[in-house]
């Protein structure tokens, strides 16, 4: 899915469907307190203590190709002065899936919207809200024209229907005036019944 985009207090964030959940950027996140070098802030995230061992909890919970092992070493090294984590290492060593690294045009580091929101948190509780309450109307923006294109289908498939047994059980008794109108009056009457209202 192509990268699609929304506004968080004057930060334009990417997101996109990856492994069928939501990935939000996390370089446009970092953007909010280093325009000009957002993988420093990252990069100073993840060597958190704390931070790895959400990261270890939630690959736990979500990835069973998760490696626990190269997770445990990141484990006892985070929180020294000496330990440097990168999203790449992380997900080359530990096989994550909770963040993602494209590279070329639209590229950038990406996380599950759990993690994002963790992200967003760290970088500040006031940017972490604006986050999620513009995320969530987006969703569900994305919801309604769902069930829009749902709705529309089905009344697509109902017309069919509709039709098909006119013209099987009604056409066969009525004259060549009759038929004129048969379809949008039969098919009126069946909305009304089935619906409680006409088409239009």
């Amino acid at each position: 899915m192509a990268n699609t985009e929304f506004n968080v207090n004057g930060i334009d964030v990417r997101y996109k469907k990856i492994y069928k959940d939501d990935y939000i950027s996390l370089t446009d996140l970092a953007r909010y307190v280093n325009p000009d070098e957002p993988k420093i802030p990252i990069q100073t995230w993840m060597r958190d203590e704390d931070v790895v061992s959400y990261l270890g909890l939630w690959e736990q919970l979500n990835n069973p190709n998760f490696k626990g092992r190269e997770f445990t070493t990141f484990e006892n090294k985070s929180g020294a002065n000496s330990f440097y984590l990168s999203p790449e290492k992380w997900v080359s060593e530990t096989n994550a899936i909770g963040i993602i690294v494209k590279r070329g045009n639209g590229g950038g580091t990406y996380a599950h919207r759990d993690i994002a929101f963790e992200f967003a948190s760290w970088l500040s509780p006031e940017f972490k809200l604006y986050l999620v309450t513009e995320f969530q109307r987006l969703k569900s923006q994305e919801q309604k024209v769902l069930e829009w294109s749902a709705k529309r289908e089905l009344a697509k498939v109902n017309y069919r229907i509709h039709t098909d047994a006119i013209k099987e059980n009604i056409v066969p008794t009525l004259t060549e005036e009759q038929l004129k109108y048969v379809y949008a009056d039969e098919a009126d009457l069946l909305n009304v019944a089935l619906f409680g209202k006409t088409a239009a």
